[in-house]
Formats: C-alpha cells, structure tokens, sequence
C-alpha cells in the first residue's frame, strides 16, 4: 500500500502581445501548393518561428535556461545560471518570484556551504577577482531606492550599501551590493547572442542561517524577479535593454526544467488572469475551488486580497498552501469523493490515504481565477507518494 500527501503545483506564464494593422492593400500569395501535403509539426513548427519574429521587442529577449523539478524529495527547486563580473564566472541561483533581489555568496561567506546535494559546483563572488567590480556606497541612488522597500541598508561606518534578507521559511543571508556585469544571452530575430553584458548591482552574502547552510539542496544564490527597483527586471528596464517583462514556465513532470525569458514570448491557447495591481507581490484574484466540477462552498473571504493576504505565485516556495478555511473544504470532499475505495490517515497533522489501487479514483481539482482561467489538477498533480506513515 502507497500512502500519499497532498501536492498542488502551481503553474505560471506571464506573457504579452502586440498587435496592429495599417492602412495598405496587399496580395496573397499561396506559399505552399494546394497539392502539396505537409505534416500538422511542420505547420506548428513554422508558426513557432513566426511568433518569436512577431513578439520580440527591438532589443530582443534574454534567455536563462531552467534546471530542477517540482518533487520535493529529489529537489523541491527550480534553479537557473548567470554569469558574473570580469572575466565571468558561473552561479547557480534558485529563482523567486517572492523576492526582489539577486544575491550569490561571496568569499568571505559565513555558513555558505560549500558543496551541493544537487550535483552542482559551487561558487563564490570575490570582487577583488573582477575588474569591473566596485562596491556600492550609502550615497549611490540605486542604495537610496532600495531603502524605500526594505531592500538595502546603509552602515554610516563603511558608507556601504548593504542587506539583511529574512525568508518566510526562517532562513536568512545579510551582505552588501556590488556593482558589475551581468552576462546575457539575447535572442534576436532568430540568432543568437552571447556577448551582451549589463552593469547591474546584486548582493554579495557574507552570512547565510536556516536552510540556507544545507547542502543538499544547495545553490550559489537567489534570483529575485519581484517588481521593485532592486530586481535584476527593473534594473535592465530602467537601462533600457529589456522590457519590464519577464516569461516563466515550470516543468512539473520528472525530468523538470522549464522557461525563463526576460522579454515577450506567447504560446497559442493561453488563457490569461490579470495581476491585482498595487500590490508587493505578483497577487492573482482566486476566485474558487472546484471538486470534480462541483464549486465548494467556501466564504469568499478567504480569496480577497489585501495588504497582509491574498494568493501569490512564489516560484521560491516548493508547495502551495491554502488558508484554513480553504484547505479544509477541498480535502473534505477530495476523501469524501475516495472514502469507499481508500482509507483516510492523518500523519503529522497532514491527511494522507492508504490505496491499494491506482490514483485514477481521486477526483480533478480546479482552481479558477479571474477572467476565465483555471488552474486543473489530476491526483498524480496534487498528490505525492510518501514511502512510510508515521
């Protein structure tokens, strides 16, 4: 018998599209015969190619490639690589939409591990290795930006911008901003450049607490993508080199990966949810749950936004969490849907089930958002295999 927990993977891509039209005749032409046959892959192949042409902005867009999977019990992180200073050297960061800012752990790191459960070798910044690096002082506009929001610091001592980061896990990393190049790999009408650089400012950590010190699942950093001034989004925004546009796509089968764009991409058939504006975080408006089509009947309450609550996407945060008054409808009817086929357990406060057949009995989960778009759900989506109950 496999008992099994419950899992919600949430799914983000935010997207954009431009269009217009002008005032002008023109002749259609058949580009390929009305005899010739071609296979539907070639046809969505094609249209791909057209789309990146249609959508990327004069500047083109930034690609960082994605590693890591949704499962917890193998990574439980979705990571990316950046390259830094002069001449550039490699980091592994862990991306956050929760967070603003991109800090690596520097040379002189206190309880920043030193090797990876995932396979991975790890780095440290030393700004005295790069030629390009200076570091930012108290009097530096970008520092006093960063003040506003809790994200910089200034010691009157040194005169130098710094940190203090504490995470909703409990962990937390305190160091000070560097300025240097960022290396970039931009896409550009369909070719391919590596040479692009930006002078950004990032934290270089010189303490690390909580789990942070442990080394299996660790990476070099974080990649802060929020929306205020300090995030790496904001920053080549305001230099004009990208939009203030970011694509984000996981993976959540095992192989895992995903997209990570700074810049327009769009896939056909997406159905979009707009952002509750004004807020800190990227907040969506959820509006309901569903169990097998069915609306559970849960206080509205629950789903409203407000300065201290609402549903945010946290590409940092391995599972989702619902409020109490949301959790506990949705698995009240998940075990009232399977009560005949399986037995219900608690196990550390979390309601697991003892199956000895497939998951195909558990009911499809919908999360429905505001205009019309739903995040659906199969059990092998939302549950997860435990290998023992305690």
């Amino acid at each position: 018998m496999a008992p099994l927990g419950i899992l919600v993977a949430v799914l983000l891509l935010l997207v954009a599209a431009v269009m217009g039209h002008l005032p002008v005749t023109l002749t259609l032409e058949r580009a390929i015969p009305a005899s010739h046959k071609v296979e539907l892959s070639q046809l969505i192949a094609r249209d791909r190619v057209r789309h990146g042409r249609l959508l990327q902005s004069a500047a083109g867009v930034v690609d960082f490639s994605v590693e890591g999977t949704y499962d917890p019990f193998v990574v439980g992180l979705y990571y990316t690589k950046v390259q830094l200073g002069s001449p550039p050297r490699e980091f592994h960061v862990q991306i956050d939409t929760g967070s603003d800012v991109l800090w690596v752990s520097c040379s002189s790191c206190n309880g920043c591990p030193g090797t990876s459960g995932l396979q991975i070798q790890l780095n440290f910044f030393d700004p005295s290795s790069s030629s390009t690096a200076s570091l930012v002082r108290c009097s530096d506009q970008r520092c006093s930006l960063g003040l506003n929001t809790a994200d910089s610091g200034c010691s009157s001592e040194s005169n130098q911008c710094s940190y203090t980061f504490q995470y909703g896990d409990g962990s937390g990393t305190s160091g000070y901003y560097v300025a240097d190049f960022l290396h970039l790999d931009t896409i550009l009408q369909g070719s391919l450049t590596t040479n692009s650089t930006a002078q950004i400012m990032f934290g270089c950590s010189t303490m690390q607490t909580g789990d942070l010190t442990k080394s299996d699942r660790a990476v070099d950093g974080i990649f802060g993508f929020g929306q205020q001034s300090m995030s790496v989004i904001s920053q080549l925004s305001s230099q004009g080199l990208t939009p203030r546009v970011f694509s984000h796509c996981l993976k959540g089968d095992s192989n895992g990966g995903g997209i990570l764009v700074l810049g327009e991409i769009v896939e056909p058939n997406i159905v979009y949810s707009p952002l509750v504006p004004s807020q800190p975080h990227y907040n969506l408006n959820l509006q309901s749950i569903s169990v097998n089509g069915q609306t559970l009947s849960i206080d509205p309450s629950a789903f409203s936004t407000s300065s201290n609550k609402g549903t945010i996407v946290d590409t940092g945060t391995t599972l989702a969490y619902l409020t109490e008054a949301a959790y506990d409808p949705l698995i009240n009817a998940i075990t009232s849907s399977v009560s005949q086929s399986v037995r219900p357990v608690l196990t550390k406060g979390n309601q697991c089930f003892l199956i000895t057949s497939s998951t195909a009995i558990f009911p499809q989960i919908s999360f429905n958002f505001a205009g019309g778009a739903s995040l659906i759900l199969n059990a092998q989506e939302y549950l997860i295999q435990q290998n023992s109950v305690i």
